[in-house]
């Protein structure tokens, strides 16, 4: 049996569930600009333990979204997840979010899905996937004008799903092209990528797992008068 805990704090949903053999049994989910995952985050991890009267210890393996997505949300679900593999001597599993994200339209009636979270201005992080979410196109950073994913919606129906769809969608004209601008990554779709990885003992290395950023952190800071 593998119950597995999962985080999801990559964009602006703070998401935790708990699954067993890749079924959620518990999940509590806040979704919010305001990115309050610091506040959030061990209130829902009580939460789900609790919902499925479980206590901590019975967990088998932590499972935690790598990224890319928002540097603080990412560093705070992968520090608590770290934490809890430490004190309680558990296995940690990655998993993409970009893939997780993705798996929103499994097998939907789409030639190509591409997840697009957003990054600043018209920039967002993407990969593409077929419709049974096996990687097309690797992950990358990139800016948005007429001609991304042309290549694709020149091929059949393509999906664009995330946060990012939404500056892709005034600039991206194909008729094959649809958007979904409301999606955001969830414990939902980690569950059971999770368990996969769990049954092929994919585990990072704890003491060095770091997220998976794509880009070099920025920190902005005020101009002097």
């Amino acid at each position: 049996m593998a119950l597995i805990l999962l985080l999801e704090t990559a964009t602006t949903n703070c998401s935790v569930a708990l699954a067993k053999e890749g079924e959620i049994l518990a999940i509590h989910e806040h979704d919010t600009p305001n990115y309050s995952h610091s506040e959030q985050l061990h209130v829902f991890i009580q939460k789900v333990l609790e919902e499925a009267s479980l206590a901590i210890h019975d967990i088998d393996a932590i499972a935690v979204s790598k990224g890319p997505g928002s540097y603080t949300g990412l560093r705070i679900g992968v520090s608590a997840a770290k934490g809890l593999c430490f004190a309680l001597d558990k296995p940690l599993i990655a998993i993409e979010t970009l893939k997780s994200l993705a798996c929103k339209m499994k097998s939907k009636n789409f030639d190509f899905i591409i997840p697009v979270l957003d990054a600043r201005r018209m920039e967002v992080y993407s990969k593409v996937f077929n419709t049974q979410v096996s990687e097309v196109r690797d992950t990358k950073a990139e800016i948005i004008d007429e001609h991304s994913f042309a290549a694709y919606a020149d091929q059949g129906k393509t999906v664009l799903i995330g946060n990012g769809a939404l500056k892709c969608s005034d600039v991206l004209k194909h008729p094959n092209f649809e958007f979904k601008t409301e999606a955001v990554p969830s414990t939902k779709e980690m569950a059971s990528l999770a368990h996969e990885k769990y049954l092929q003992k994919n585990f990072e290395d704890v003491a060095y797992f770091e997220p998976f950023y794509l880009k070099d952190f920025i920190l902005q800071t005020k101009k002097k008068a």
